[in-house]
């Protein structure tokens, strides 16, 4: 029933980006790095652990600053992180990137090609800029882009909203420089990297990585005690996050059990919503019992400190690990690229 929308609005993106091909919608380009970390359909390919690796990788050699749309926040237009700056002001993924990499400029702003200037002006001395989310955002020309696929959900098998997943059409990947395939499975092989890079079809000059997630401690929401994964443990697992399958699984690992509460994606956490998570953990009748939360999760949360240091909250971080030791080469591409900018 849905496929006649998913038809039009596949006429409608294929349309519009005919436009910008001809040129008859310009894209601006600016005179400084640009790297936009994006994908071809709706969340869950990993692009805010995605621009944590690039900010770690960065920061401390080039001063970088990350932009993001600030999705559902409560404010409109731009707007840059400082001290006293919540989720509600600039969105729950600036924010992590805020908390994580204070030194780092977050800015926010729906318009990129309004915002990028204003950016410039706040922080002259920002050699990069780190675009999140802003593929299919083409009226500003990135200098190198990032493009992200999930493994589960290869957008080569994909279709277009609402149907399916995708937003753009598949044909935009030949328009970034590196593909990465994220959250494969640990044991990918060699005989399936070929298999999925003749599927994919990287076109001459692109680059395909293969990622898998990596999880790292958990620490508590607000002392940030770091906490051992416990298979003895029962799990009250609290999302919004557009795909909680990869926790689930690894609380099927390193759990005795788990309970979910998933919300939709980028949910704003209300006082009800804690009371109906307090409710839920207490049902549990294990004594060996954590509610456990994402990062992006957990900074909608901290508006609720007073009722949290009641409850043994912890926050599970992500990461990408590459596959086939070939994050170097990864890194080395992402470097040359802001150093050879520098050159030009």
């Amino acid at each position: 029933m849905l496929l006649p929308f998913s038809l039009l609005y596949l006429a409608g993106i294929w349309v519009r980006n005919k436009l910008f091909d001809k040129k008859v919608l310009k894209s601006a380009e600016f005179g400084l790095p640009l790297i936009c970390v994006g994908n071809l359909s709706v969340g869950g390919t990993g692009k805010s652990p995605m621009v944590e690796y690039l900010v770690t990788l960065l920061k401390d050699r080039f001063k970088v600053a990350t932009l993001s749309r600030g999705y559902k926040r409560k404010t409109k237009g731009y707007a840059l992180a400082g001290e006293k700056t919540t989720a509600l002001e600039i969105g729950d993924e600036p924010m992590q990137f805020h908390t994580k990499f204070p030194e780092v400029p977050v800015a926010v702003g729906e318009e990129r090609l309004v915002a990028i200037p204003q950016l410039l002006h706040d922080r002259p001395e920002t050699e990069a800029i780190i675009l999140d989310d802003a593929f299919q955002h083409r009226s500003v020309k990135a200098g190198l882009n990032i493009l992200l696929t999930d493994y589960n959900n290869l957008f080569t098998r994909d279709f277009y909203l609402p149907t399916g997943d995708l937003r753009d059409l598949k044909s935009s990947y030949r328009r970034t420089e590196i593909i990465v395939v994220t959250k494969c499975p640990r044991t990918l092989d060699v005989a399936e990297k070929q298999k999925l890079t003749k599927e994919i079809n990287p076109q001459p000059g692109q680059h395909l990585f293969f990622t898998t997630i990596e999880y790292s401690r958990a620490y508590h929401i607000l002392t940030r005690t770091e906490k051992r994964m416990d298979k003895e443990a029962e799990v009250l697992l609290v999302t919004g996050i557009a795909n909680p399958r990869p926790l689930k699984k690894l609380l099927e690992e390193n759990s005795y059990a788990y309970h979910m509460l998933q919300y939709a994606d980028h949910h704003i956490f209300t006082i009800d919503d804690l009371r109906d998570i307090t409710k839920e953990f207490e049902k549990i009748k294990n004594k060996n019992k954590v509610i456990l939360t994402t990062e992006k999760d957990a900074v909608r949360l901290l508006k609720f400190s007073e009722e949290l240091s009641q409850l043994p909250v912890y926050v599970v971080p992500v990461s990408h690990r590459f596959l086939f030791n070939e994050g170097e080469q990864f890194d080395t591409l992402v470097t040359d690229f802001i150093n050879n900018f520098k050159k030009d």
